[in-house]
């Protein structure tokens, strides 16, 4: 008894231990879900949304969220390609430049959060409208196909049989988690979303985390624009878009507080999955797109009521 609530006391294991139980349930029913080739693109799929949700993860920890992740992904996705110079055959030049800007992308929402204390969730939505406009004027609405070896090989590479997408998500992860877990950093973070007065009070410079920490959600996003950019080949408007959702879900999904705070890193990786596994589970069903928004919705409705009820006690 005391181990089941041990469990249910923790998040991330008891998202973990239900993507176990749907992986292995679905197997059993469903013809060919349990093939490694199938459960492997479901990895593929949800490195997307755990590299996009790593930045997202920690605004959240902040107290804060960012709606502009489905914006900067666009952006990635649709000027890598533009701007990616000819002379670099490599095509990482062209990598570390739309790094660059999407980083710059985040600065500017931590600077309108810091300085002009403009609440996240306006400043942010703000910047993905402006972008989104920009991204209109700039791309005319055709796709961008991308010729650059390094995105071709991320997106479509399987090194000893693992995709590369999935190899970055790792290395993300452990980052993630040394940042959160183990740096004097990650503390300061969850103080700051626990009780921002208290972390002022204490010394914590709140601009400073808040500038750092949008500039970070801004390069997980264009890493996750850049790893779409290669499994897709090309871009195009409104291909960052579903992840906007995607990823708040699966970090509130991971038992992370949306009021920040209180959650890991650790939660967010099997609500990742999960997500693309129910995702899947309504696809075979032949369930229209609109349950799959229901769903979504109702789920980070359900956790914030949630999140708000432990808040108050």
């Amino acid at each position: 008894m005391n181990t089941v609530k041990a469990v249910f006391r923790n998040p991330p294991l008891l998202t973990l231990i239900l993507v176990i139980l749907v992986w292995i349930v679905a197997s059993l029913t469903l013809r060919g879900f349990g093939a490694y080739g199938h459960l492997r693109y479901l990895l593929e799929l949800s490195a997307v949304i755990g590299i996009a949700a790593a930045g997202q993860t920690l605004v959240i920890l902040m107290g804060g969220i960012d709606l502009s992740v489905g914006a900067v992904i666009t952006v990635t996705a649709i000027l890598l390609p533009l701007i990616s110079p000819d002379s670099d055959p490599s095509g990482l030049a062209g990598i570390v430049l739309t790094l660059g800007i999407a980083s710059g992308i985040g600065l500017l929402n931590g600077v309108g959060a810091a300085y002009l204390k403009v609440p996240p969730i306006i400043m942010t939505l703000a910047m993905a409208t402006f972008l989104q406009g920009m991204l209109v004027i700039i791309a005319g609405g055709s796709a961008v196909s991308v010729t650059n070896a390094s995105v071709v090989w991320l997106g479509q590479a399987r090194p000893f049989g693992v995709p590369a997408g999935v190899l970055l998500w790792l290395f993300v992860s452990i980052a993630m988690l040394v940042i959160i877990h183990r740096m004097p950093a990650g503390a300061r973070f969850l103080a700051l979303g626990a009780n921002p007065l208290a972390a002022r009070l204490s010394g914590i410079s709140v601009r400073r985390d808040t500038l750092f920490l949008f500039t970070l959600s801004g390069f997980f996003a264009g890493l996750a624009g850049i790893l779409i950019l290669g499994m897709n080949r090309q871009g195009y408007v409104g291909i960052g878009d579903p992840y906007l959702l995607t990823s708040i879900a699966a970090v509130v999904l991971g038992g992370t507080s949306i009021l920040g705070g209180r959650g890991t890193y650790a939660g967010t990786i099997p609500g990742a999955i999960l997500l693309v596994t129910t995702t899947a589970l309504i696809t075979v069903v032949n369930a229209s797109p609109g349950w799959r928004s229901i769903m979504f919705g109702s789920l980070i409705l359900a956790l914030l009521l949630i999140s708000g009820r432990e808040a108050r006690r």
